[in-house]
């Protein structure tokens, strides 16, 4: 695996080294020694798939508040997926800024968000399937949210007009 810091403390872009013959291919996706060496979680109590029947379904921006905040290890299993983190942390010279990476099935690369950080994605094509690895159990007490067009944060989505849930598109500005 090789470890791509991106341009927000903390955010890391994960890719998969391939070993590739007339079969197909072999890639490790996480190994416990190798995410503890560069400073990530090594344990995953709770994973997640998110299914997306339908080009542009937008899902976020979400997040786990305090005392149970949330890491991810977010991957796209089948088709692509514009896949964005968000620093909301107070107090942070990078607040309200954002990253996104291009995660998709044939890529096979993963995106690390830490606490702090919401989380969204919009999927490109039709089917597109996310799997998360969370660094803490869900809490619904917990769960917070932010509008995925809030300008404050300015995230410039893929596709227009996204397919949305009733509870994201009611979510508050940052603000």
């Amino acid at each position: 695996m090789r470890f791509m810091p991106l341009a927000l403390p903390d955010v890391v872009l994960v890719q998969v080294e391939r070993r590739e013959d007339p079969r197909g291919h072999f890639a490790r996706t996480f190994c416990a020694a190798e995410f503890a060496a560069e400073g990530l979680p090594a344990g995953f109590p709770q994973c997640n798939v998110s299914f997306n029947a339908r080009r542009g379904t937008l899902r976020g921006l979400h997040w786990q508040d305090d005392p149970a905040p949330e890491g991810k290890l977010v991957r796209c299993t089948r088709g692509v997926a514009f896949d964005v983190a968000v620093d909301i942390r107070p107090g942070s010279a990078t607040r309200r800024r954002w990253v996104a990476a291009t995660l998709s099935a044939d890529n096979a690369d993963a995106l690390y968000i830490p606490p702090g950080f919401a989380h969204g994605f919009q999927a490109l094509e039709d089917g597109t399937e996310i799997f998360y690895q969370m660094t803490a159990s869900y809490r619904g007490d917990l769960a917070r949210g932010v509008r995925w067009d809030d300008p404050a944060i300015g995230i410039a989505w893929p596709l227009p007009h996204p397919i949305l849930s009733e509870r994201d598109a009611q979510l508050p500005l940052l603000a």
